[in-house]
């Protein structure tokens, strides 16, 4: 692309259009003390593009003047085509105004400084000083600081002689200058991107090296533009022209030698390659330092000037564009955004007197290139059928647009699911001449929403105004493919590119490859190759059941393993247990496990520890059962995302006494708890402290109440409608059937939490229908309901028994729940355990109605068991010193820390949101000054047990956390910084002895580090994140030690307060936008008022209740 492209067409003549002007006396002769001083920070294209047009305003009004502050020696050049440099290598032939351009401007309206860089600016004073010492005022500032190539830092060797970047003249000089003495060598460019392809071509334009080699951590280039099967053509393409591409690699490390020049690379995966010559292309940092340094807001994470849709920030008259703006917690690396900010703020200042405002929204980011001579483009919406639309056209005036809700859709989306997304695929590929098309539509095919091309893009011109006119067309779609093969559509199948695990990014593909390579013959080495299923793990029934056709397509037996340590699903290890009684980890791994010393993992430990729970009914918070629980089953209490703990005592049927509605409101009064009514029918309150839960339910344990369960795999609630003791349409008791059940079936364990219903009527009001069992009464008994559920993929339930007696309930449930919790795979909620059984529901009737299998009794027999062991979990724990020890935030401290701030919403407190971003900080690899042994726990304060004990310790302002697995002591960070919590104490521990490794899983995301070792800190799960890991000893004056820096340096690295959540980091007007539509909540009053005339409120009534009314005493002192 020329340079005049880039240019505001009416900017390139506009020396043409000066001269006639004042040959007119058309330029009104403002004095200078008039005018405006806009200062420009940045001489590149967006600078240059926004002087271009406010030149080009205000020529005829002279209101400003600018001046303008460039940081490199050229004026502002065409970055996007460096690469011809490398063959006329004149800087003037890439200037996008030749310098009698700048001095074509009227007197005083435009001045430059060239090689000056501006060191700081003082928004008060409205000045910037320059590092040449000059001081500049303004009254309009506008910083167009544009970004830095990244140079990967944490990469040893990146500082080698033969290391580039590819970004600046300078940059490209030094390459030129360096390759001509390492003729004949290899040069490697690090980046698939379209800034990689055309630093690949620049380096073979050279002809300097033997060979240049594109090195991809994607499986395909242009990841960002192309779809799999566009980016896989290009590397056919751009591999024929001669450049060796190589795909999923990332650099480790850059070898080098004696004078520290470049040797070659060595990848993650241990691979090495001879190259004589390194240029990075893997993307750009926003350039924020100036603004930082300068107080204006920007970015913590992603970097970039925060700006509003009219590019001012948080400094007065100071403004923002290109590549170091940052609109939406967004960057552009591409030009055409920045030219469109330039394009509105030059248009605000000057036109919106007597015009509306412009605004920027979201940017059209097509492309169209020429990269190593393959044509390229994608433009539009490119991406819409992969992400879904952005914003879909309205069809006509007045009209819902396509795909938009109106109240009734946002009803049937609570009912029926969200639709599908509302776009069409029209795809071409010719492998022949390598071309490939996709352009994506509307469900009517009436609208053009977006593509992309390879090969052919000479139709780009005329379908970007489509795209953007957003007119309906007149042709049909397959116009706009010639010879396009129509195929076949099967809807039931996913492809190969679906993401089936968004915590780890996971594709069908990966899973689909890695079984038919031979890779993975078992669910858990599916786990340990792709990841799949390693983080929140909702994604394993979907990764199971795309395991299992793929193995079934080979010809395969299907492995359920439950992971690398069993070589057994979780139904044949539930039986070998009930059958040879085993009943703790050290027998369970001796009988069944591939390697009896293993310590499990974070996938087999809860599911052992959940069967024999199942089987045995013992407290799970016992020494050698505790290690094998998740954190909410450690401490009895669902863990929030700031490190808090939910409360939940048992309402069984949702039927709730006044007496025990006042003990939890108490509780919650005292412990400043937020409360919410769960859609089980009970109360949750949230914020408890770990050492808080022992007080708070002394209380409520004092007062008649028990656990909820809450926190475990286990039943939740059985909820219920009033029935027949209170509704006039009521057929059955509802509630006293409600009850019953929840008091037989609560605190059971089960491969996953199971809930019940039981609605009165048909009327169906406790939704029972929706449930793992539900019962609706009838006037012979009850219709028995099962495997109903809601969440992530909802599942209307079956019937299971008609017209059942109130009396025969209940054995038919025992037989359903024992025989579940004997067969189901591990997180096996009951609606996919029916779906896989041989024969789904009809063969389930068959077990539990006509005892098929002759195990009926067998079943029943079970379930009273289970039943008649029942402890109140949280009592046995209150009459226990011993567990009562565990609640504690730190082992060597009483001290108790907040990690998250809290916001007040509605009258009551929530943590503040999660930040968006991972702290990729690398505490790995962490240099400390010195190192000192501290004693921070006691020998006696661990336990010996098989799966391992850890606490947490506090030091300064630092959480530490200390392990001890099978005698040895680990010693960690206790953030994770994934999420930025510090709970990694509560995490389970797994190890693998084949490659002795012994790790941590967090027990939020299950983020995985390594505790020993080289690898030490690395996380095994997610490359972006690791953790400081330290020495520690137990010695014989019964202390633990750990190897500490000094308490200074220590928190600087770690501290609390360092990575403490803020509100102000990470709070967003999220209804800001409703609200203004709603205007006000209808009928909802401030926490002090009423809607009765001098009513007392809220506040006033209950203290006004507690004070014992008018009787003058002061209430109760919370």
């Amino acid at each position: 692309m020329s340079n005049s492209e880039w240019n505001d067409p009416e900017a390139n003549v506009l020396p043409e259009k000066i001269e006639k002007l004042s040959d007119n006396d058309e330029i009104p002769d403002v004095p200078e003390s008039k005018r405006k001083r806009v200062v420009v920070v940045g001489l590149g294209m967006v600078g240059i593009s926004f002087i271009e047009k406010l030149m080009k305003f205000d020529v005829k009004r002279r209101e400003y003047d600018v001046i303008v502050i460039g940081e490199e020696a050229h004026l502002a050049y065409n970055r996007v085509g460096l690469t011809s440099f490398f063959q006329h290598r004149e800087v003037e032939n890439l200037y996008l105004n030749p310098a009698s351009w700048y001095a074509s401007m009227p007197e005083g309206s435009l001045s430059y400084h060239l090689n000056t860089m501006v060191s700081s600016v003082d928004t008060e004073k409205k000045t910037v000083e320059t590092s040449k010492g000059d001081t500049v005022p303004y009254d309009i500032l506008v910083l167009a600081t544009g970004s830095d190539a990244l140079l990967p830092r944490h990469t040893p060797g990146h500082e080698a002689k033969g290391v580039f970047v590819y970004r600046t003249i300078e940059d490209l000089q030094k390459l030129i200058d360096f390759s001509a003495t390492k003729k004949g060598g290899v040069g490697a460019v690090v980046g698939g991107g379209l800034l990689g392809l055309e630093a690949a071509k620049a380096m073979m334009d050279l002809e300097e090296f033997s060979k240049v080699k594109l090195i991809e951590r994607n499986r395909w280039v242009l990841s960002r533009q192309l779809d799999g099967d566009a980016g896989s053509m290009v590397v056919e393409q751009v591999t024929a022209l001669g450049l060796d591409v190589l795909l999923s690699k990332r650099v480790g490390k850059i070898n080098t030698d004696a004078d520290n020049s470049v040797t070659g690379v060595v990848f993650e995966d241990g691979e090495q390659m001879d190259c004589s010559c390194i240029c990075f292309a893997i993307g750009i940092k926003a350039r924020d330092e100036l603004a930082r340094k300068s107080g204006i807001k920007c970015a913590d994470r992603g970097g970039g000037i925060i700006i509003n849709p009219d590019m001012s920030n948080s400094a007065p008259d100071v403004y923002a564009v290109g590549e170091c703006a940052s609109w939406e917690n967004q960057t552009f690396g591409l030009i055409a955004p920045g030219i469109e900010m330039a394009d509105i703020l030059a248009f605000n200042l000057t036109q919106a007197k007597a015009h509306a405002s412009r605004t920027f929204k979201s940017p059209d980011l097509s492309t169209k290139l020429k990269l190593l001579g393959v044509e390229v483009a994608s433009f539009g919406d490119f991406f819409a059928d992969r992400d879904g639309p952005k914003n879909l056209p309205a069809k006509g005036r007045g009209a819902k647009k396509e795909g938009e809700k109106d109240s009734k859709d946002a009803v049937r989306g609570l009912t029926e699911g969200p639709p599908p997304s509302p776009v069409k695929a029209l795809t071409y590929k010719d492998p022949f001449q390598q071309v490939y098309k996709k352009y994506l539509f509307t469900m009517d095919g009436k609208y053009l929403l977006g593509g992309m091309m390879i090969g052919d893009t000479s139709d780009y011109v005329k379908l970007v105004p489509m795209v953007k006119n957003r007119k309906p067309l007149d042709v049909p779609p397959s116009q706009f493919i010639i010879g396009a093969n129509k195929g076949d559509d099967n809807s039931d199948e996913l492809e190969d590119d679906t993401q089936i695990c968004s915590c780890h990014n996971v594709l069908k593909g990966d899973v689909t490859r890695a079984v038919k390579d031979g890779t993975c013959k078992s669910i858990g080495d599916v786990k340990s190759c792709t990841k799949a299923g390693t983080g929140c793990g909702g994604c394993m029934p979907l990764v199971q059941t795309i395991f299992n056709k793929t193995m079934a397509s080979m010809g395969n037996e299907v492995k359920n393993h439950l992971c690398p340590h069993f070589d057994y699903s979780r139904a044949d290890l539930f039986n070998i247990i009930y059958v040879k009684k085993l009943q703790s980890f050290t027998e369970i791994m001796e009988q069944c496990g591939k390697d009896p010393q293993s310590l499990g993992c974070e996938a087999c430990k809860p599911t052992l520890g959940s069967i024999i729970a199942s089987l045995y009914n013992k407290h799970i918070m016992d020494d050698e059962r505790r290690g094998l629980q998740e954190t909410n089953d450690r401490f009895l209490a669902n863990i929030q995302r700031d490190g808090t703990f939910s409360v939940v005592p048992r309402v069984s049927g949702g039927e709730i006494t006044a007496n025990k509605l006042i003990v939890i409101g108490t509780v919650a009064k005292k412990y400043n708890l937020y409360c919410k009514i769960t859609g089980g029918q009970r109360i949750d309150m949230f914020g408890a402290k770990k050492q808080d839960l022992p007080k708070i339910w002394q209380e409520l344990v004092d007062g008649g109440m028990e656990s909820g369960h809450a926190y475990g795999k286990s039943l939740r609630t059985v909820k219920s409608c009033v029935g027949s003791t209170w509704c006039r349409y009521g057929i059955g008791d509802s509630v006293g059937m409600a009850v019953r059940l929840e008091e037989r079936y609560k605190s059971i364990r089960s491969p996953h939490k199971f809930k019940g219903g039981v609605s009165g009527c048909v009327r169906e009001c406790a939704e029972a229908q929706n449930k793992d069992f539900g019962l609706i009464a009838t006037d012979k008994g009850y219709n028995v309901y099962v495997g109903g559920n809601g969440g992530a993929k909802p599942r209307h339930s079956e019937l299971l028994a008609k017209d059942v007696p109130p009396d025969d309930v209940v054995p038919i449930l025992d037989r359903y729940i024992s025989f579940y919790i004997r067969t189901a795979d591990k997180l096996q909620r009951t609606a996919r355990w029916i779906e896989n059984l041989p024969g789904g529901i009809k063969y389930l009737r068959e077990v539990i109605l006509e005892d098929k299998l002759g195990i009926a009794a067998d079943l029943e027999q079970q379930m009273n068991d289970l039943v008649g062991k029942f402890f109140c979990e949280w009592t046995e724990v209150l009459q226990s010193p011993q567990r009562m020890k565990l609640f504690s935030q730190f082992a060597n401290t009483d001290e108790g820390v907040e990690n998250v701030e809290k916001v007040v919403v509605r009258g009551q407190h929530r943590p503040a949101m999660w930040p968006k971003e991972s702290v990729t900080e690398d505490f790995r690899g962490k240099q400390w000054s010195t190192l000192t042994w501290q004693p921070l726990a006691k020998s006696d304060q661990f336990t010996d047990s098989a799966t391992g004990s850890s606490l947490a310790v506090k030091r300064g302002d630092t959480q530490l956390a200390i392990f001890k697995v099978k005698g040895q002591y680990y010693a960690s960070q206790q953030m994770c910084p994934h999420k930025r919590a510090f709970v990694l104490s509560d995490g389970l521990i797994g190890d693998d002895n084949k490659t002795d490794k012994l790790w941590v899983s967090c027990p939020y995301h299950k983020r995985n580090y390594e505790l020993k070792g080289e690898s030490a800190g690395k996380c095994g799960n997610d490359e972006s994140v690791s953790i400081a890991t330290f020495p520690v000893e137990a010695r014989e004056d019964g202390h633990v030690y750990v190897k500490l820096p000094p308490i200074e340096e220590l928190d600087g690295v770690l501290g609390t307060e360092k990575f403490k959540i803020k509100a102000a980091d990470t709070e967003t007007k999220e209804f800001e936008e409703v609200d203004k539509k709603l205007k006000t909540q209808k009928g909802r009053k401030a926490i002090q008022a009423s809607h009765l005339q001098n009513g007392l409120g809220e506040e006033g009534k209950a203290q006004k209740i507690l004070s014992g009314g008018e009787r003058g005493s002061n209430g109760i002192d919370w």
